[in-house]
C-alpha cells in the first residue's frame, strides 16, 4: 500500500473515532435558559489600621491565617489575569446577557484586586513578606501564566473560578470560621469576597463553554491553577510566621501548633481543602457546571446577613451598588 493510500486510510478510521471521543468528553453545551441571574457590582471602603490587623485572624491559629494573608498577596495577581481574559473573550461573544454578566465578572474581580491590594499594604506595615511575595507571584504570572495562549488562559480562568467558589462555599458552610477573631474588617473583606465568587461562580465556566467546551484543554487550565492555589501559595505562607517574627523559629508552642494549624487547611475530616477535595475534583467530570454545587440558599442567607440596610456586615463598608447595563 502507497504512503499516501495509508494517510487516507488513518484519516477515514481516525475521524469517525475523534468524533466519538469528543462527544463522550464534551461538557454540556452552554444553555441560555439556565444562566444565573445578573449580579450587582459594589464599591467598598474598608481603610484598613494595620495596627488592628491579627495576625491569627484565622481560628485563632498563626500559621493558617498566614495562608489566608499569602493568598490575599497572590491572588491580586490571578484575578488582573482573571480580568484580562475575560475583557478579552468578551468581544467573541454573542449572548447580550452572558456578556451583561461577564462585565459583572470583570467589575467585580477588579474591586476584589483594588481592596486585595489595601489590605496587603497594611500586611506590609505589619511586617509580612509582600515584597516577596509580590516579587514571586510576578515571576510566576509574567514568566509563567500570562504566557499563555488564549485559549488556554480562558481555561486558566475557568479553574481558577473554580477554585474560588469551593473556598466560598466551605466558607459558606462554616461561619464561625469568622468569628473567632475582633478583627472586624478581615472578616468583612473575606465575607464579601466570599459572597461574591459565589455569585458569578458561573460567569467564567460558562464563557468557557460558549468559546470553547474542549475537555481536554479544561482539563490542562486546572492543573496549573491546582498547584499556584494548593502548592505554591500553601509553601510560601509557611515563611510568613518566621519573617513577622523569628522567635517562632525557636517557640516550642508554635511548633505544637502546627498539626492544629494544618489540619484546617488540609484536614480530610474538616479542613479548607482537605474535606473538598471532592468539589475540587468534581471539575475532571466531563458534564461538570459549577451549578451542580446549589449555593443558593446559601446566597439568600449571606445577602441579607451581609447587606442588610441596617445590620448588615458589610453595610458600613459598601460606598456603591450598580448593575451593567444590557447591551445588545
Amino acid at each position: 500500500m502507497s504512503p499516501n493510500l495509508s494517510r487516507y486510510a488513518v484519516m477515514i478510521f481516525a475521524k469517525p473515532l475523534q468524533k466519538a471521543v469528543a462527544k463522550v468528553f464534551a461538557a454540556a453545551p452552554f444553555s441560555l435558559d439556565k444562566q444565573s441571574p445578573i449580579i450587582p457590582i459594589r464599591h467598598m471602603k474598608f481603610d484598613f489600621d494595620e495596627k488592628l490587623l491579627d495576625p491569627k485572624f484565622y481560628m485563632n491559629a498563626e500559621l493558617a491565617s498566614a495562608y489566608f494573608a499569602s493568598l490575599s498577596i497572590f491572588l491580586t495577581r490571578g484575578e488582573d489575569l482573571v480580568i484580562d481574559t475575560a475583557r478579552y473573550h468578551r468581544d467573541f461573544i454573542t449572548d447580550p446577557l452572558l456578556k451583561q454578566r461577564v462585565t459583572s465578572l470583570i467589575g467585580q474581580e477588579a474591586i476584589h484586586s483594588k481592596m486585595h491590594e489595601e489590605l496587603n499594604e497594611a500586611f506590609l506595615k505589619r511586617d509580612l513578606p509582600v515584597e516577596l511575595f509580590r516579587f514571586l507571584a510576578g515571576v510566576v504570572f509574567e514568566y509563567g501564566l500570562e504566557r499563555l495562549p488564549q485559549p488556554m488562559k480562558l481555561s486558566l480562568m475557568a479553574a481558577i473560578e473554580h477554585f474560588t467558589a469551593v473556598l466560598a462555599e466551605y466558607m459558606m458552610n462554616h461561619e464561625e470560621i469568622f468569628f473567632q477573631s475582633q478583627d472586624e474588617k478581615q472578616r468583612a473583606i473575606w465575607m464579601w469576597h466570599m459572597l461574591e465568587e459565589s455569585e458569578h461562580k458561573d460567569i467564567a465556566f460558562d464563557v468557557y463553554q460558549t468559546l470553547s467546551n474542549n475537555y481536554a484543554l479544561r482539563v490542562a487550565g486546572f492543573f496549573p491553577a491546582l498547584i499556584t492555589i494548593l502548592g505554591l501559595i500553601s509553601a510560601a505562607s509557611l515563611l510568613v510566621p518566621f519573617y513577622r517574627k523569628p522567635s517562632n523559629l525557636i517557640s516550642l508552642k508554635y511548633w505544637k501548633e502546627i498539626p492544629y494549624n494544618f489540619s484546617l487547611i488540609f484536614g480530610l475530616k474538616d479542613g479548607v481543602y482537605g474535606s473538598t477535595l471532592g468539589h475540587i475534583f468534581d471539575y475532571l467530570r466531563p458534564d461538570f457546571h459549577p451549578n451542580d454545587h446549589d449555593t443558593s440558599e446559601f446566597l439568600e442567607y449571606y445577602k441579607e446577613k451581609l447587606l442588610h440596610p441596617e445590620t448588615g456586615v458589610l453595610t458600613p463598608y459598601m460606598t456603591k451598588e450598580f448593575t451593567p447595563a444590557l447591551r445588545s
